[in-house]
């Protein structure tokens, strides 16, 4: 009688040989991120980072967790893969800053059923180029190939950034009635209502690669254009004492996050007349026909990032955040009623 051969991890679909050769083949773009902290490359059991090398005395940790959503639908959909680390790297690095805390180190978690190496270099680039762009070090980050948890051809990611501050130099802070909202422009959708997204698309009756309505590319990569950077033109600002507040426009809109910055007692009044809605927005409420509110508390807007800047910074900080690359509208002021009061429209 024949032996049975015996089964290898291989056979149940996982293949470490090809987790250890996409370490190797990430290597150059982790590299690439060493900032002043940065301890060693990939490859331990854990990362370690120095923040004294870093330029900290007395230091404050700030943690942020995030993943994208689905959006990573449309990436898997139409293998356009390239720029998703991006968003991943946004969603975390941009909360930090809302905190006060400079962006030191990054780490991702990547799960899919069935690696595939050229895939998966291309994201993890992605992520790399996320950091780089944020000055923060990608210093590690677990693979997972789960056959059985995720089907062949899907992903998922996470991702995990680690800031610091000095003691004190946290934000919110003092913030004042009167008090100017500085708005930063969006890069499109960002990362967040793509479950609505995606039903407006499959309602439209387009696919992800028709001609985008708005812009000349296809629509798939025209609402996968990554989510908008803000550490370090928001560093130079916070650097020269000009933010006493920040608020990261994720889900929820500027209806939802302007008031977690606001202490007890005070909101915001916001002129929607200052900025012009995003071609991608008009698109989405006329497909849609969605009402002004719903799109307020669902999408950014146009606005990924609104600033609280004392009233006499604001002109000085216009102009700073303008010569950082931002595009910076005076969109509103604080106000003693809580909550957000808009006046004029966006549609």
């Amino acid at each position: 009688m024949m032996a049975k051969s015996g089964l290898t991890y291989a056979d149940a679909g996982v293949d470490i040989a090809a987790g250890n050769t996409l370490v190797e083949r990430i290597k150059p773009a982790a590299k690439r991120t060493s900032r002043s902290g940065t301890m060693a490359g990939l490859g331990g059991f854990g990362a370690l980072f120095d923040l004294k090398a870093a330029g900290y005395n007395d230091p404050i940790l700030v943690a942020a967790t995030d993943g994208v959503g689905t959006k990573l639908r449309i990436a898997i959909d139409t293998g356009h893969v390239d720029t998703i680390g991006i968003d991943l790297v946004a969603m975390c690095v941009n909360d930090l800053i809302c905190q006060g805390a400079e962006p030191l180190f990054f780490l991702d978690y990547f799960a899919t059923g069935k690696l595939e190496l050229d895939q998966a270099t291309r994201i993890i680039n992605g992520i790399a180029l996320g950091c780089e762009r944020a000055g923060c070090a990608l210093i590690g980050g677990e693979t997972a190939e789960m056959p059985g948890m995720y089907s062949k051809d899907d992903f998922d990611l996470a991702g995990f950034a680690v800031g610091a501050m000095e003691r004190g130099a946290d934000l919110p802070r003092d913030i004042q009635v009167g008090d100017a909202l500085i708005g930063l422009a969006s890069d499109g959708v960002h990362s967040n209502g793509y479950s609505l997204v995606r039903r407006i698309v499959a309602q439209s009756g387009l696919g992800w690669d028709d001609t985008c309505p708005w812009d000349e590319t296809t629509l798939g990569a025209a609402l996968l254009a990554p989510t908008r950077l803000y550490v370090k033109s928001i560093l130079s600002a916070l650097q020269a004492g000009m933010i006493n507040g920040a608020a990261h426009i994720t889900g929820g809109g500027l209806t939802e996050n302007l008031p977690r910055v606001m202490p007890e007692g005070m909101g915001a009044a916001v002129n929607l007349n200052s900025w012009n809605l995003p071609p991608v927005f008009k698109w989405l409420c006329s497909e849609a026909q969605l009402e002004e509110a719903e799109l307020l508390k669902t999408f950014n807007a146009g606005i990924g990032m609104v600033l609280v800047v004392p009233k006499e910074h604001k002109d000085a900080a216009l102009v700073m955040l303008g010569d950082a690359g931002e595009t910076a509208f005076d969109i509103g002021r604080v106000t003693a009623q809580e909550g957000v009061q808009y006046e004029g429209t966006l549609l």
